[in-house]
């Protein structure tokens, strides 16, 4: 690959706005749910995953399950996506939070339990 070619899809790439949303990580042996959100939800699951296969997941009881099971025990999702906005300086924190207060509702509401 040329190197201009290579400067060009690295300055495209840290252009391109990354997906916010909330996520969730599922134990489908036990039915229980961590749920969170991020700005840039394919590194929060990245990250999720590493803390988890390196034992240092800050949620005991989920780490605790996840040695215990093993990984073949969890599924990582998406659950929901914000659209990227006209403003690049906007902090989307505030919609994540709701977000994620709705999908809490509803998953707590059916009778899932959570992390």
């Amino acid at each position: 690959m040329k190197d201009i070619d290579r400067k060009a899809r690295i300055r495209e790439y840290k252009e391109t706005p990354r997906p916010a949303g909330v996520y969730r990580i599922l134990n489908t042996v036990t039915g229980k749910s961590l749920i969170g959100t991020s700005a840039d939800l394919p590194a929060i699951l990245n990250r999720q995953r590493f803390q988890l296969e390196h034992g240092s997941h800050p949620d005991k009881a989920l780490q605790g399950d996840w040695n215990k099971l093993g990984p073949a025990a969890f599924e990582f999702q998406e659950l929901d996506r914000l659209e990227p906005q006209d403003e690049p300086s906007r902090d989307p924190a505030e919609d994540l939070a709701a977000l994620r207060d709705l999908w809490l509702e509803k998953l707590t509401a059916a009778g899932e339990a959570l992390y």
